[in-house]
């Protein structure tokens, strides 16, 4: 298989394609506008010129990878498509992790959280029938599933994290007074898996009235009818707001054990993140 996707890679043909050519000028363009932001975060002293070049050439190469890749897989199996979502779950756990250096174990924890929510939603919509089991439908599909449950993951340990940081004197003094670690952060629960589910809540609020999905625009392109393709749609999005929720609510609840010692000492600290930084 890595044989056939270096050989596709390498043909000239597709090299020298026209629509090819034309993508990657496009692709060009709108590179030099993200470093155009980059250079204005720069005059305010927001320096991400490195994270976000390196996310830039990142993603374009990833995207051309996993083109070739769909082409070639396109009549795919179950079992394949199965294969690359899990391999997508295990990148976004990875990412989601990234956020979180100071907790051991972040990894396995935002994988959890991500198979969770994502692998649940999956396997509903196949189950009822709105996914297909094809691969062109199952992995773009269960891509931007999986990628918003990691988002929502990422957010809401991000926001516990700052929260419990910014809390740690009334969350010891709580626990002098003998309350349990799980009521002295409740609050900070309650706001960090609200924070992860709000994009996705506006994003449904907005859906049909600030923008067409893409997934809606391909089906009508391709002679679906407009309101079922709508509908679709809609599915989509809703199943992705659950999604999130799950996986932020469980990496929330694995996330407030793993910030207290077995003898109830926060582990989380201010000085203990800057030493890390």
């Amino acid at each position: 298989m890595l044989t056939e996707l270096f050989a596709h890679l390498l043909d000239s043909r597709i090299l020298l394609d026209s629509q090819v050519m034309l993508g990657l000028l496009q692709a060009v363009a709108a590179i030099l506008l993200c470093l155009g932001v980059v250079a204005l975060c720069r005059h305010y002293g927001i320096r991400v010129g490195q994270e976000t070049s390196v996310s830039l050439l990142r993603g374009l190469v990833q995207m051309a990878l996993v083109g070739v890749l769909l082409g070639l897989l396109l009549k795919g199996g179950a079992l394949i498509a199965a294969l690359i979502l899990f391999g997508m779950m295990v990148a976004a756990a990875w990412t989601a992790a990234r956020r979180l250096p100071e907790v051991e174990g972040s990894l396995y924890l935002s994988f959890l959280a991500i198979g969770a929510g994502a692998g649940t939603i999956i396997l509903f919509m196949t189950l009822i029938r709105a996914l297909d089991t094809q691969l062109a439908i199952l992995v773009p599909v269960g891509s931007m599933i999986i990628a918003n449950s990691m988002n929502a993951c990422a957010q809401a340990m991000e926001r516990f994290k700052s929260d419990v940081m910014a809390h740690v004197g009334p969350i010891e003094a709580a626990l002098c007074l003998g309350a349990t670690s799980d009521v002295t952060v409740a609050p900070y629960v309650q706001s960090a898996v609200y924070a992860s589910l709000l994009p996705r809540l506006d994003m449904l609020k907005s859906l049909g009235l600030v923008w067409i999905p893409g997934v809606m625009a391909g089906m009508m392109v391709s002679g679906a009818s407009p309101l079922y393709a709508g509908i679709f749609q809609f599915i989509i999005v809703a199943m992705i707001l659950a999604a999130s929720g799950i996986s932020g609510a469980v990496a929330i609840a694995l996330l407030r054990r793993r910030v207290f010692t077995p003898a109830y000492q926060l582990r989380l600290r201010p000085a203990a993140h800057e030493t890390a930084s």
